[in-house]
């Protein structure tokens, strides 16, 4: 048989009279083509095979920490920074001038950390006894601020013409500082306890106002045309449309006046009270021991810690509401 022509490229089938394609043997100056593919594609596998088992996965640290840890340590490496610059800022002032948090706790350790809430008679109150007082002060003026507020602030929201005209009297007063209310609430009341509760309510009542207002004016056009299609009562309507669309509003009113009212009552109770944490405050100033320093900045501690627990007691209730009030449309 002869051999085949290198130039034939077509073959007749025999079989099936079907045209295929022979490329036929290769020619004599591409000898030096690869003849297969699968070398390469074994060569790129192996190399890519090769890079990858010498990079090891990066691994991440935080991933092998339990949740609660991880959860935990922007606190605890936060806290921990400004406890040190505090320290080291302690140092370099020195102790006379800023107690250091060592020294703070060294020094009033005995009694008013092991026992904050001993009575020896007076106002020689522990801090406990004396964080009482003020809260007691701070319920009683932050809640008929509370009343009132919400009160006043629903009547403006609802009457646009009384609205617009007590809008000029309630951002001039609302500007004035807490401390100038007390001595005309002395010159009214001649009591400092009802002074200082006077304070309270008198700067905790202009956020629950003019949030409350600002509520009920965002309420959207479309309830206020259902209502008017349904032909509800008044009654139904403030229950019914009102109340649960102002719940935000209200309590972040309320968020703000508590911190307000905290405020106050601190600076009221170091002019003119007896007993409560800004009392303590003021006679520890002029006391003028050498842990003087030391219990100011505890009572400010306590201040502090107290004022984000009654912030956060406040949100708590208002999504608790505002849930509730969700459940019941």
């Amino acid at each position: 048989m002869a051999a085949p022509n290198q130039g034939q490229g077509l073959i007749q089938g025999r079989s099936r009279g079907r045209t295929r394609f022979d490329p036929g043997p290769p020619s004599p100056r591409h000898a030096h083509t690869v003849k297969h593919p699968f070398p390469v594609v074994f060569a790129v596998s192996s190399m890519t095979s090769t890079v990858t088992a010498g990079r090891r996965p990066r691994s991440d640290s935080s991933q092998r920490l339990p949740a609660f840890a991880r959860n935990l340590a922007p606190y605890v490496i936060c806290i921990g920074a400004f406890l040190l610059a505090w320290q080291l800022l302690s140092l370099m002032l020195g102790t006379g001038r800023l107690p250091g948090p060592l020294n703070v706790i060294a020094d009033t350790w005995d009694p008013y950390i092991s026992q904050p809430f001993f009575d020896n008679g007076g106002t020689s109150k522990g801090l406990g006894l004396q964080i009482l007082i003020s809260l007691q002060r701070v319920a009683a003026g932050y809640g008929l601020a509370a009343v009132v507020g919400i009160a006043i602030g629903g009547l403006l929201g609802l009457n646009r013409f009384i609205g617009k005209g007590l809008d000029p009297v309630i951002q001039v007063l609302r500007t004035v500082p807490p401390l100038a209310w007390f001595p005309i609430s002395l010159m009214v009341f001649q009591d400092a306890n009802t002074s200082a509760i006077f304070v309270i309510f008198i700067t905790a009542i202009w956020p629950i106002i003019i949030n409350t207002a600002v509520g009920i004016r965002e309420i959207p056009k479309d309830y206020t045309n259902v209502a008017r299609v349904l032909r509800l009562r008044k009654s139904d309507y403030i229950r019914n449309i009102v109340i649960p669309a102002t719940v935000p509003y209200v309590f972040t009113g309320l968020r703000i006046s508590v911190g307000l009212a905290w405020l106050a009552i601190v600076a009221a109770e170091m002019l003119k009270a007896d007993g409560g944490i800004g009392y303590f405050i003021w006679d520890a100033y002029n006391a003028g021991g050498d842990s003087s320093s030391s219990q100011i900045i505890l009572a400010i501690l306590y201040v502090g810690v107290v004022g984000l627990a009654l912030d956060r007691l406040v949100a708590y209730v208002g999504k608790v509401v505002a849930k509730i009030g969700r459940a019941h449309v």
